[in-house]
């Protein structure tokens, strides 16, 4: 009951750090979106590069949150921006760009080998197969991969509090440095919350984009 009152005293606040969290993962996931789908088109054209990007990407994902904060701090310093913002959003980045990619990659090396067939008896050229063809087919697969990627961010945002990002996660900074479990709850409620209506609203997306056809 204390923790409701104190989201109820405090909405206005709750709402702000919402508004701040959300545009951390929001802006850091659709660049991911707009760099890591090409890159998951363009590796399938070469399985040794395609294993190396992933592995890669998938070694980032095993940084700790706190350690990629501390090396992106002194390297951002450099344009005087070591804390705060853009190493959260660059932290995101970082941490979307495997499940975008894996599952993009994923999708289009499994297209139907007849419907490519199909294609290129119609007469389309590579690039209309892949954006007419490949593309629509592997949507459903790739949303669920930015769906991953929010998902897994909203908890790394919450962390980023600790370099001055904002967000969510600084109620959880501020509960546990002054010892007040009301600010930490409700920290740790708000972003559960977001990430549950997060996933709802990319799924009912993912949903719409799906081609009619591959409905369930």
């Amino acid at each position: 009951m204390e923790t409701l009152a104190f989201i109820a005293g405090n909405l206005p606040l709750v709402g702000q750090l919402t508004i701040e969290h959300v545009s951390i993962v929001s802006v850091a996931v659709g660049l991911a979106i707009l760099t890591g789908v090409p890159i998951g088109i363009a590796i399938t054209q070469n399985r040794k590069v395609a294993d190396a990007v992933l592995y890669t990407a998938g070694m980032v994902m095993t940084i700790p949150s706190i350690a990629l904060f501390g090396v992106l701090i002194p390297i951002l310093s450099v344009i005087g921006q070591g804390i705060g913002y853009l190493p959260a959003m660059v932290a995101v980045l970082l941490y979307s760009q495997l499940p975008i990619i894996r599952n993009t990659y994923t999708a289009i090396i499994n297209v139907d080998p007849a419907l490519r067939e199909a294609a290129r008896g119609m007469g389309m050229k590579p690039m209309q197969r892949l954006l007419r063809v490949e593309i629509p087919l592997a949507v459903p697969v790739i949303m669920a991969g930015v769906r991953t990627a929010v998902i897994i961010n909203i908890g790394v945002t919450a962390i980023a509090a600790y370099i001055g990002a904002g967000g969510l996660g600084t109620l959880i900074s501020r509960g546990i440095s002054q010892t007040d479990p009301r600010q930490l709850v409700a920290g740790a409620l708000a972003v559960s919350l977001l990430a549950i209506a997060a996933d709802l609203g990319l799924l009912w997306v993912q949903k719409r984009m799906t081609p009619t056809g591959l409905r369930v």
